[in-house]
């Protein structure tokens, strides 16, 4: 039997299972506008919005969750979610969880200071003695996340280690660009924060799904089909609505949406 008709047929008999037993593929992550976030009831995002339609083009059912992220891994770990969205690629989970060849999108994690007290960081040096405001269960690359020379303090939320960086509890704050730039827009802190020239790390973001049966063809059957739609002047479309890079123009990564031994 060729290879691409075994895919097929391997994915379709996934499908029908999840059916069968009326059960949608249960997919958890944690809010990370504008890449995935939920405004006036409603879920969106380019990596929301592009999985919806990957799966809605494969024919499967997915139940959506949003929670913090430590509590997504738990969720993985404990075999009460399928898979996460946005999550990044760690080799201590490879038993667990399996990727898709094609990522969703690219994070490129900056810092942000408070422009009263200016720490314009090009290096990470330059972060000697300081305080970093960070989130819990995001991986950051191995020089931030084992460098001793400054401090890092997590907050439950993007939101909430803004506020700690404009009260002078934290020195500086690292998360994705696009994601803070929402943030400072959405908090209405354009003029009072700014984003140093460093750029800690760059990672790609994907959707992970737990091993299980038929589970390793479904995720082919979804790289595939998500390369397919990247290729798209929907995805063009998408991509612009939310300041996104159409994947051929993404920069070359360097380096985990977000896991801490993981979003």
């Amino acid at each position: 039997m060729p290879l691409i008709l075994k895919l097929l047929t391997a994915a379709l008999f996934t499908c029908l299972s999840l059916t069968a037993h009326g059960e949608k593929l249960r997919i958890v992550t944690e809010p990370w506008a504008p890449y995935v976030y939920e405004e006036h009831g409603t879920m969106q995002g380019l990596d929301y919005e592009t999985t919806v339609i990957v799966f809605q083009r494969l024919g499967v059912d997915v139940q959506w969750q949003f929670l913090p992220w430590k509590r997504c891994l738990a969720m993985l770990d404990q075999g009460h979610a399928d898979g996460a969205l946005d999550i990044f690629h760690s080799h201590e989970r490879d038993a667990l969880l399996l990727y898709p060849s094609e990522p969703l999108s690219e994070v490129e994690f900056v810092v942000f200071y408070a422009n009263d007290r200016p720490h314009p960081a090009q290096a990470l040096d330059d972060l000697r003695g300081l305080t970093v405001g960070t989130s819990p269960g995001y991986l950051y690359g191995a020089p931030f996340t084992d460098s001793t020379l400054f401090n890092r303090e997590p907050a439950p939320s993007h939101e909430a280690n803004f506020g700690k960086l404009l009260l002078g509890r934290v020195d500086l704050v690292i998360t994705d660009r696009r994601v803070g730039q929402h943030v400072i827009k959405a908090m209405g802190l354009e003029g009072k924060v700014s984003q140093a020239p460093l750029v800690v790390s760059r990672q790609q973001q994907f959707l992970a799904v737990r091993r299980g049966a038929g589970m390793d063809l479904l995720v082919q059957r979804f790289a595939a089909e998500l390369k397919r739609f990247k290729q798209e002047p929907a995805y063009v479309a998408l991509s612009a609505k939310y300041g996104g890079l159409p994947a051929n123009t993404a920069p070359e990564h360097a380096v985990e949406q977000q896991e801490s031994g993981a979003p």
